[in-house]
């Protein structure tokens, strides 16, 4: 028996007073991948494909298998942040653009009756030619 000034712990069986749990859903343990599917689920985000799908397979593969949805999310995320090492979005597209070959220019113009700063980001493919990334209206320069 275990006591302290609070709590009196006293134990009558040591033994589980509950059956085996039928359903392994919710338990921690039984809801990791192992190593070949974390290197599965790189391999399919390199190809981009979608969490669900991804879900899917491995569920298709182990009809036991208790990974759920938000685990997979997760271990998405985990990958994309090891990619970007750091870098925010912005900072991405530009690294990224840069090994690939695409320029960006980046320009703001004055138009319109209320004289609000436009800004467009266009891009440019290694053929040379042009494409939108982003256009927005800014509230001051």
């Amino acid at each position: 028996m275990a006591t302290n000034k609070i709590w009196q712990l006293l134990i009558h069986n040591g033994r589980h007073n509950h059956k085996v749990a039928v359903y392994n859903h919710g338990h921690a343990q039984a809801a990791r991948l192992t190593e070949e599917q974390l290197h599965q689920t790189e391999q399919f985000r390199k190809s981009h494909m979608p969490p669900r799908n991804i879900l899917r397979f491995f569920r298709e593969q182990d009809v036991g298998c208790a990974v759920s949805a938000q685990k997979i999310y997760n271990i998405v995320a985990k990958i994309k942040r090891k990619r970007m090492q750091g870098r925010n979005t912005v900072e991405e597209v530009l690294c990224l653009s840069a090994e690939r070959g695409t320029q960006f220019s980046i320009e703001t113009v004055r138009r319109g009756t209320y004289n609000i700063p436009l800004l467009e980001v266009v891009g440019m493919t290694p053929t040379r030619k042009n494409f939108t990334v982003a256009t927005t209206f800014m509230s001051n320069e």
